[in-house]
Parts: structure tokens; sequence; C-alpha cells
């Protein structure tokens, strides 16, 4: 395929496209990737988004896998960052180095990625946390007072352990903020495990091609914010919103009962793209309001805070996610 920016005759031409691209990268990504199929769904749908996402699930479900598997297929550029507590910020972004000539040159970090895999990133501290957070909000990291900007499209994958909290720096609110997708990986099936160990255990080596290039990434990017979107649907995804704030007058019962905090507009903003997105590679020209159910609970899980009643009681978030719809 051509890494020349695509040229389509009318967006309906451009997003059957995109449709098609996606089913061509589900078929190499299912190469390597057993089963996680909602897992890719969810990481495409978000980079085709221009957002980012975190990777919720225990050590040894093949996180790094999956992502180094999208950046070969997309021929992008990957880094893999193992975040620890002693994780300087310029370790992240680069630092101003003297050379053989005795002036000051930048040498990038591996942020100077396209796809940067910030592996257990709550093992870090918070200053470095927020080294990452100004490079996923603006696109750029700013070193000794020179901004530099990052190279496009760039999509940040964390991962995180929902079980080891010890010697762990939990997300503030903020952070969590920018993440578009909260994704929960699970064990494999029976199924699932016996291929797995069969292909990882043998000679067996998946001979991947690149679908789409960066240009080609960002012409589909532009797309998806172009698709048409009804008001009553956006009005729907906007509602979704309003429902988790506790003060707002649409606000269920179960909301006042179990949340403190509700989800801020950058919620809305993103169930609006995420069910554009979920349309166009389903092949439709304008999402339902199906789609943005579809990805509202990745979407609100991360961006809602329960009381203390609500985890006496075993209330998760997608518990109620599930009842406002």
């Amino acid at each position: 395929m051509s890494t020349a920016e695509p040229i389509y005759k009318t967006d309906v031409e451009a997003v059957d496209a995109l449709a098609h691209s996606y089913s061509d990268l589900r078929k190499e990504i299912g190469k390597v990737i057993v089963g996680q199929d909602d897992v890719v769904k969810l990481v495409l749908i978000s980079l085709f988004s221009n957002g980012h996402s975190l990777l919720v699930g225990v050590p040894g479900l093949a996180k790094t896998l999956l992502v180094s598997t999208i950046a070969e297929v997309l021929d992008l550029h990957f880094k893999r960052i193992q975040f620890t507590p002693d994780l300087m910020p310029s370790d992240i972004t680069g630092s101003e180095i003297l050379d053989e000539d005795r002036h000051f040159k930048f040498n990038k970090g591996p942020l100077f990625s396209n796809i940067v895999l910030a592996d257990e990133i709550n093992r870090t501290p918070p200053k470095t946390q927020a080294a990452l957070l100004e490079a996923m909000q603006e696109r750029s990291v700013t070193v000794s007072g020179v901004g530099h900007r990052l190279p496009q499209p760039f999509f940040v994958l964390a991962t995180q352990n929902p079980i080891e909290q010890e010697g762990t720096y939990p997300l503030p609110e903020a952070q969590l903020d920018r993440f578009m997708f909260n994704i929960p990986l699970t064990y494999p099936s029976y199924e699932e495990e016996i291929k797995v160990v069969k292909e990882t255990t043998s000679n067996y080596k998946a001979d991947l091609s690149n679908i789409l290039s960066a240009q080609q990434i960002q012409f589909f990017q532009s797309l998806v914010r172009k698709i048409p979107i009804a008001d009553k649907v956006l009005e729907y995804a906007v509602e979704l919103s309003n429902k988790t704030r506790p003060a707002s007058s649409m606000a269920p019962e179960i909301v006042q009962k179990y949340i403190t905090w509700g989800a801020g507009p950058r919620a809305s903003q993103y169930l609006v793209l995420g069910a554009k997105c979920h349309a166009a590679i389903q092949g439709k020209y304008s999402p339902d309001i199906d789609d943005v159910q579809k990805i509202a609970n990745y979407v609100l899980r991360h961006r809602i805070v329960r009381n203390y009643k609500a985890e006496a009681e075993g209330i998760s978030e997608d518990n109620i996610v599930e009842q406002l719809f």
C-alpha cells in the first residue's frame, strides 16, 4: 500500500475505506493476538479518534505484545517505557547534553515515537506522570523552557496492574481524564489459552504486513471528526455524561446514592468521537444511540468517583453506567 495520503472522491468512499482498513487490521493483528477482540477494537477506535487508552489487567495477558503488533501493522515507530519509582521526567522527555563542540544539543527521549507503551504507569512518581500528561494533552514536551513537538500521530497506551497496589502512585483524576478509554483485559478462554500456548511454545512466527502509514492514519483521524451525527444522538451522549453528576437534575437515584463526582465535558466529547468511529468501522455513515452505548462503559468508568457506600455494597462503576442506559 502506498504511504502517500489517500485521495477519495467523496467522504462516503473514505468511510468505506476506513471500514475496509479496519477489517484488514483485525486480520493481521489476529495472526499474533489470540482473542481479546473487544480490546483490539477499542484500541483501534481510540487510535482513529486521536485519543489515548489505559489498559488494566494482570501481568501475562499480552498487553505489550498487543501494542507492538499494532505498531507493526500500522508501520509506526514504537517505544516501550517501563515506569519505575526512580524514573525522572527527563528519562522520558529527553534532556540537553553537551556535544563535542561544547554546544547544548537536545537528546530526544522515548516519548518521541508514534506509539508509546507506558508500562505500569502507576509505579512512577507524580512528577514523571505530569511530564507524560503534558505530552498526552499538548502533543509536545518542554525541556529547559523550550517546547519540542512530538511526531504525529502520537498515541499513548498505558498499562496498570489492578491487584498490586504496594509501592504505587495512583493516577490523579486529572490524568485519568486524559485517557479516552479505560479498557479491562480478562483471562483468555480455555480454547484461546490452548492456542496461545501452542503458538508461543513452538517456532511459529507470524508474517505481518503493513496496512496503514502514519499519513493515512492522520487522514482517517480527520475523517472521523467530519462524520455527521444527528442532534438526538449527540444530545444522548451529553445526557449520559450529565447523568453521572450527582448535582445534575438529570442524575438518577443510583448516581445520587453512590457517586461523589461525575464525568466532565471531555467524556461527552469522547462519547461522540468514539461513537462516530465505532459507526465508521462498522461501515455506517453516521452513528446512532447504539454506537454511543457500545463505548460508553469504557469512556465513563474511570471518570466517575464512587463513594464509600458503593464500595461497601460492591457496586462497581460498570454497574452504575449500565443503569444510565
